[in-house]
């Protein structure tokens, strides 16, 4: 027998607020949560009960992230001066939300999902969409130039 939806939100929030912040940054995060809960608790009562109910989760957060960040870049972005070229600035010591999101999609998605929603390759490859060897080799990848660009402490 399925456990209530409260108890399902209990367990899992933390998890799927992690997902949505190392996809969306810290600000735009809760939204996403939102959204996520939202969606699955209109689709619960049909999910089976065998089904692995964090991956299920993670997978609507990370859908609904990317429908986030698509989202903003289609919206114009209003400033007081058009810049002669574009700006382009390093990420300030000591933010590693910043490091992360500057990754390459997979890179930071892969990243996310295995140090932040601790899921394994198996179930970051059926979300993402691809091999267990591809995202092993993302997340590594990932990993490699997070440590290139941040100190050993900002990671720990």
């Amino acid at each position: 027998m399925k456990p209530p939806f409260e108890r399902v939100v209990d367990e899992h929030a933390a998890t799927v607020l992690r997902v949505c912040r190392a996809i969306l940054g810290p600000h735009d995060a809760e939204d996403a949560w939102s959204e996520t809960f939202l969606s699955a608790l209109r689709a619960y009562p049909d999910l089976p009960e065998s089904a692995n109910v964090e991956a299920w989760l993670v997978t609507i957060a990370h859908r609904k992230a990317i429908d986030q960040v698509r989202a903003a870049q289609r919206r114009a972005v209003p400033v007081d001066t058009v810049p002669e070229r574009p700006v382009v600035s390093a990420p300030p010591d000591g933010d590693l939300w910043v490091a992360v999101a500057a990754l390459p999609d997979k890179q930071r998605q892969a990243v996310a999902y295995r140090y932040a929603a601790d899921l394994p390759y198996a179930e970051i490859a059926e979300i993402l969409g691809g091999t267990v060897d591809a995202a092993r080799r993302a997340a590594a990848d990932g990993l490699k130039k997070l440590r290139t660009t941040r100190t050993r402490e900002e990671l720990s």
